[in-house]
């Protein structure tokens, strides 16, 4: 037998995969909540037994005293575009269907109504996005005898699982793709400068991805921090186009500001790839939905909020240990990069 297979380790995610069936289904077999056929019963238990997967003996016991409700933290803050954030709102809520559960949707960032939920029983596990290296929710998570699992990576996670993006990656990644093409001068245009005052985790790590892959290669970097609107975007372009080295290709990681760049280029005569070479970092459907899409590191946002609400679940049905879980970029080809002018 395959002893790392058999490891206690496993998770509903392994069974599912190990049986050909659904983690719904997984879960429906464990909980007795669905009729399920004798047949696929016996697959999932089968391969339960073979992968050593034991929930909690008290898990059914306790199942008709829960709520069958995650909570789901997200502060709507004005520096986050909620058109991304949604596209992980609908990955948590989807997969929780899956498992017979609700989702109570929190948008205060007031530590407080986290409490409040949890004390009175209101869910059964938690699930936190827009994570701060030092976010002061973190605590309270700890501290709570509730599942919680972190939508992003803080800098201490306190025994807490996350799952995050490994946002330093998509920008080195991005700024490789376009050293292979020739460009010596690249320009990141990131979040706007509240995230990296609060020191937002996707903000600062992307941004430092950056730092490090420019100066690794020996490439001129420069970074700006840019609001969410043509004003902003017009100054900070009129910046990245003077001095000494001028920017030959631009690394975007502001989902919001890319309606209008493609403008704001064209009146200073630029043509995107032939004059500027161009890699956002955003989740795909954001990334082709451009008239001529846009090459993209993509930000897998239904891969992590199907992550998060499975690795809540599986912790509320066993005693699982905390996990750190990075989900590696990957570069979509577009039509927005080419060889240094």
């Amino acid at each position: 037998m395959d002893n790392r297979r058999a490891s206690t380790s496993a998770t509903i995610t392994d069974v599912a995969r190990e049986a050909g069936v659904s983690t719904s289904t997984v879960s429906y077999v464990m909980s007795g909540k669905r009729t399920i056929s004798k047949e696929t019963r016996d697959v999932v238990e089968a391969a339960m037994a073979r992968l050593n997967y034991s929930p909690r003996s008290s898990a059914r016991a306790l199942a008709s005293s829960r709520s069958n409700v995650l909570g789901l933290v997200v502060p709507l803050r004005p520096d986050v575009n909620v058109g991304v954030v949604m596209q992980f709102v609908t990955a948590v809520v989807t997969t929780a269907r899956t498992f017979n559960q609700d989702v109570l949707l929190l948008t205060q960032d007031d530590p407080g109504s986290i409490e409040r939920v949890t004390s009175q029983s209101m869910v059964d596990g938690l699930l936190m996005m827009d994570i701060e290296a030092r976010d002061p929710r973190i605590p309270v998570l700890a501290r709570l005898q509730k599942p919680a699992v972190l939508i992003g990576m803080p800098d201490e996670p306190r025994g807490l699982s996350c799952v995050d993006f490994d946002f330093s990656g998509a920008s080195r990644l991005a700024v490789r793709h376009l050293w292979d093409l020739g460009h010596r001068s690249i320009t990141f245009i990131g979040s706007p400068p509240a995230s990296l005052k609060r020191h937002a985790t996707y903000a600062d790590r992307a941004l430092q991805g950056f730092t490090d892959a420019t100066n690794s290669f020996g490439a001129t970097g420069r970074a700006v921090a840019c609001e969410a609107d043509s004003p902003q975007l017009a100054e900070s372009l009129d910046a990245i186009f003077t001095g000494k080295h001028p920017a030959t290709a631009l690394v975007v990681h502001n989902e919001a500001l890319l309606p209008m760049l493609r403008e704001e280029l064209s009146l200073r005569g630029l043509a995107i790839p032939k004059d500027i070479s161009v890699v956002v970092i955003a989740p795909a459907d954001v990334a082709k939905a451009a008239a001529r899409p846009w090459t993209a590191v993509s930000i897998p946002a239904m891969d992590i909020g199907r992550s998060a609400v499975e690795m809540v679940m599986d912790r509320l049905s066993r005693d699982k240990p905390a996990e750190l879980r990075l989900i590696a970029p990957s570069l979509t080809p577009g039509e927005t990069t080419a060889e240094a002018p």
